[in-house]
Order: structure tokens, then sequence, then C-alpha cells
């Protein structure tokens, strides 16, 4: 068996309500069409879904999906793909993922390049990959891991995306008459705000777990003064507080607080992660599996495992593929408290899927069938596709 094909496919998708609902209506200033940064967070942001799909198929008519986390410029990581690593990959039996993994991985390793675009494309292959050597051996993902710990993966509510703490307070308890149990509040808007919006949603909710993503707003000093009000408040964890290249403060900052220091989804491979955990500066890992790949996360795992540090996998907009990939892994982890359940991400990414995923506020259930147990609709990825090109 040998590899024939290995097609990506860009998709920017439209959609009635934005990611973070077009950044809570902060100020806003455009970059490029369709992207903007808005105050106090200083990232790029699409006004669509932006991802990038990658399909590996084989010379017996055999095919396997992956996703690569892309939510601005999914073309980089597409055009990696289709110039360094397919050309590679073709003609190579598909049924040892590792020796590929390795293989892909040291293509660019001696010029710098395990992070950022091209681990993002890594990942999306190494997805397919193992999706594809599910469905040629007729097992799941997670039976091809070791064998799954859970069925239904417990999730916190990512985000209340309205503009006051009023309106976020009223969609907290709407969550709460749902089944919802945990939210995560994406704040960063100053020690006092935030404390506001904390104490609002607890008022309104006080049957809701708390957390708080501060999207790396603060110094260490800040972070100090609003960590210990929210130990007061008995939050979850307490979400990328300092700027992402700065373990030694998170680091000094978890050695003061009581909630958990939560950090991940910057970080793609095992050597970071290596750090970090080494430094005690983080005490739940946030691995995004459309960042890392199923065979990368795994080995995170593992780590975590040694540092007694649960992993609570991170998802933001990527879609179907990315989304089963992360549950699968989720499934046979050991210590998972909880997912990220994105409402208006989850309601997007089941376009692309003929059989769509069970998903809520209560919890994800794991997929059945060979590889991510998913079915992709190919005509419809293939029709987006066109649709998405400038």
């Amino acid at each position: 068996m040998r590899i024939v094909d290995v097609s990506t496919y860009v998709l920017k998708l439209e959609s009635p309500k934005a990611y973070l609902a077009a950044l809570e209506g902060g100020a806003e200033s455009a970059v490029e069409r369709g992207y903007s940064v808005g105050e106090p967070w200083r990232s790029l942001y699409s006004s669509r879904f932006e991802t990038m799909l990658v399909r590996i198929t084989t010379d017996e008519g055999v095919s396997g999906w992956g996703e690569a986390l892309a939510p601005v410029g999914p073309e980089v990581p597409a055009a990696i793909v289709d110039r360094m690593l397919a050309p590679w990959l073709v003609g190579r039996d598909p049924r040892g993922v590792r020796p590929l993994w390795d293989g892909l991985r040291d293509l660019m390793r001696e010029r710098g390049h395990l992070v950022g675009h091209q681990a993002d494309a890594l990942a999306a292959v190494d997805i397919a990959l193992w999706d594809l050597q599910g469905k040629i051996v007729g097992l799941s993902v997670a039976e091809l891991l070791g064998g799954a710990r859970r069925t239904r993966i417990p999730v916190y509510v990512s985000g209340l995306p309205e503009p006051t703490d009023e309106a976020r307070a009223r969609l907290a308890a709407e969550w709460v008459t749902k089944g919802a149990t945990r939210v995560k509040l994406a704040l960063g808007k100053g020690v006092a705000a935030d404390l506001a919006t904390v104490d609002a949603v607890r008022a309104a909710a006080p049957s809701l777990g708390v957390a708080v993503d501060a999207h790396w707003a603060y110094r260490l000093g800040e972070a100090i003064e609003l960590g210990q009000e929210l130990d007061r408040r008995e939050v979850l964890f307490f979400e990328a507080p300092l700027a992402p290249e700065d373990i030694a403060g998170h680091a000094d900052l978890a050695s003061r607080l009581r909630a958990p220091i939560a950090v991940g989804e910057a970080l793609r491979n095992r050597y970071e992660f290596a750090d970090w955990l080494g430094r005690r500066a983080l005490h739940l890992a946030q691995p995004d599996v459309a960042r890392t790949g199923i065979t990368e996360a795994m080995i995170i795992v593992d780590l975590c495992s040694v540092h007694h540090v649960p992993v609570a996998c991170h998802h933001s907009v990527g879609l179907g593929v990315a989304l089963a990939a992360g549950i699968h892994v989720s499934a046979v982890a050991p210590d998972v408290p909880f997912f990220e359940f994105q409402p208006t991400t989850a309601q997007v990414a089941q376009r692309i899927l003929r059989n769509p995923l069970t998903l809520g506020p209560t919890g994800f259930v794991l997929p059945t069938g060979p590889g991510l147990g998913v079915d992709i609709d190919v005509e419809l990825v293939t029709a987006l596709a066109k649709e998405s090109r400038p």
C-alpha cells in the first residue's frame, strides 16, 4: 500500500455570528480584508471561520483527513504541506504513523522549524495519517492509542460573547438551564473589570464553576493581584495571564496561587511543554491537537502525567476534524477534567460532517467507527474551498 495523493483545502466559512462575537464589540482596527485586532486583545482575528484540511489517499482508495488550527492565514500551512510535506509523503507506506511523523518533523528541524506554521501543517498531516491508519485496520484512533478511558468528555462552555456584564450574566444563567456546569470567561480587560465580570456571572449562576482566560494581557504584579482575588472566588483555573514567552513569570505566579495556571494553546511540541512542566510554570496543560498533531499530543500527555498535571485540550475555531482528534486524545489521556466547548464554533464545525458529532454543554461523546469516526462531505469541502479563494 502506498500514498498516492496529499490534497489541501483552505476554508474560510461565513457564519451569522463571528468567533467571540466579533471580539465582543471591542474597538477594532482592520489589518487585512476580514482580519482585525480588538482591544484589549492583541491577536489577529478573522470575521470568518478559517481552517486548513488535509486529505491523504492511498492506491487502494482509502482516505484519511486532518486539520490544522489556522484561524488566520490558512494558506500558509497549506503551502507548507503542498511544497514540502506532500512530496516527501507520496509513494510511502502509510501504515507506520510514528516513523512517518519522525521523518516529516525532521524535514525542517535543523532549520529551527518545529513551531509556528510548520508545526500546524505537520499537525494536520499527522491527524490525517492516524485517521487513515484507523480506516485501514478497522479501528478507531482511540483504540489505536491503547483504548478509551472514557466515552464521554466533560466540558466547559468557553466565552460568554456579550458586550456587558449584565448580558454575560444573563447568558450564564441560560447555559445553566441547558445543563452547563462550567464556564470560561474571555477577559484580560483590567483587574477591576475582570473581577466585576466574574462577580456578575457568579451572582447570576452560582452553580457554575468559573474559569478566567486573561489572553496574555497582564504584567506579573497585576496578574498576582488578580490571581489572589480569583483564589478568593475559587475559580477553576487562570489561563494565559502573562506574555506567552515568560515561563519564569508564570512559574513565579503559579507558586503564589491556588488556582491552576493554564497554558498550552501557543505550544506545539514535547520540548516546549517539557520546559514549562519542568519549571512548574503550569498546572493545567491545554494542548490543541490541531497544532500538535495526535502523535505529539500523546507524548505531551505522558509528560504531563509524569508531572501530575491534568490535560484539558484547547479548541477555538477548528472544525469537525480537529474537534474529533481532540476528543480521541481526551478519551485516552489519564487525567482529563474537561475539554473546551465553543458553542458557535461547534455549529460551524458540523457543516463539513455527514454524521454530526454529539456535542453540547453537558459533554462530548467519543465518535465510533474507524479512524476519527467522522465522515467528511468531500463534495461540500471541495465547493467551500473554491468559494474561499480570493
